[in-house]
């Protein structure tokens, strides 16, 4: 048989059974659905800025879009976290079924065990040469917070000028976050943003609770990359983001709101620090936090919108109504993605 023909064989055969298979597969679809929770770290206060203690599951209203969203775990500062009931994933099995138009084979979810660990902190220190006075001070502040976060399950150490060092990755080991802090040198100028977007995609991958502490000494003037999209990353990824600046950038108008911003949209904070008490001051404030934070995850219900989603959290009752509530202001789903041959997979929606 001719070369030409030959080819020509294979070329339909492959077609004729690649349809086959395919009819075969739309047939008796097998899909295997990943769904993730959607987690929000939650700090409440009373009208004196005291933390409010002893909540439960059911003194919380969580919404995403106007829907009224069920818990599936709870946690209260660094206690274990605990599913709230069996019916939650039910529900996801539902919703993945009405919007897939499919069976479902399986379910696959976050382990307790992600959702049960303590907070992984990252810190990013700004060792630009906006530090070059009072950089002795400032490793003094971080070296005493690290110290402190005895409850932290781990903590990694960034450092940025214009380019990030990731000088101690993600470790239960304080002692080498300790010596890597003691081994940053002030250098060139600042790119926070870009650093920070950075630490947030590693940060994103991981699961439980997760938070960044920034410290920076002054403005941005070297990055690529705009803060309102590094804010949008780090709720789309359930990061938290405190800040801690000193008093030069509390003069500097542009960056006093964009960290305030920043930070308020991930359920974080912003400090100013005036010298290095403040500093220190500051960082205890950030572990307080850490401290007294509920945990609580959900499946999200049915929601047509592949866009920006709104998330809010208030409190039940009359006497919680002068409380106040802080979490993160919602997150993008990340495209789905499915297919309908016997190995199919679709992605959840939802970041961790």
């Amino acid at each position: 048989m001719p070369r030409k023909w030959s080819l020509s064989v294979i070329l339909i055969a492959s077609f004729l059974l690649a349809n086959g298979c395919l009819s075969a597969a739309q047939q008796n679809p097998s899909i295997h659905v990943v769904v993730n929770m959607v987690q929000l770290n939650v700090a409440v206060t009373d009208k004196n800025g005291s933390y409010v203690t002893g909540l439960k599951p059911q003194d919380f209203a969580i919404r995403e879009d106007g829907i009224t969203e069920k818990p599936a775990t709870f946690a209260e500062g660094n206690q274990p976290a605990r599913r709230l009931n069996d019916s939650a994933q039910a529900d996801v099995g539902t919703r993945a079924s009405n919007d897939v138009g499919n069976p479902i084979d399986d379910v696959t979810e976050p382990t307790l065990e992600s959702l049960a660990n303590g907070a992984l902190v990252y810190i990013l220190f700004d060792t630009s040469n906006y530090m070059y006075r009072g950089f002795v001070f400032a490793q003094d502040a971080i070296s005493d917070f690290i110290r402190s976060l005895e409850r932290a399950d781990k903590i990694a150490f960034y450092s940025y000028s214009r380019d990030l060092n990731r000088a101690s990755i993600l470790t239960p080991d304080r002692s080498l976050v300790l010596r890597a802090v003691r081994s940053t040198v002030a250098g060139d100028e600042a790119a926070l943003y870009n650093a920070l977007l950075l630490t947030l995609k590693d940060a994103a991958q991981n699961k439980g609770r997760k938070v960044v502490v920034v410290f920076s000494n002054g403005p941005d003037n070297s990055s690529v990359v705009p803060p309102e999209d590094v804010a949008e990353f780090a709720q789309d990824a359930g990061v938290s983001v405190y800040m801690i600046s000193t008093q030069s950038a509390k003069l500097e108008p542009v960056s006093t709101a964009v960290f305030e911003r920043m930070t308020a949209a991930t359920g974080g904070k912003a400090y100013f620090a005036k010298d290095w008490k403040d500093e220190q001051q500051a960082f205890s404030s950030i572990r307080d936090d850490l401290d007294h934070l509920y945990s609580l995850s959900y499946y999200p219900k049915p929601n047509p919108n592949a866009g920006w989603r709104a998330i809010t959290v208030e409190l039940l009752g009359d006497r919680y109504r002068k409380c106040k509530v802080r979490t993160r202001k919602g997150y993008r789903p990340q495209p789905s993605r499915f297919m309908t041959d016997t190995n199919a997979t679709i992605s959840g929606l939802i970041p961790q």
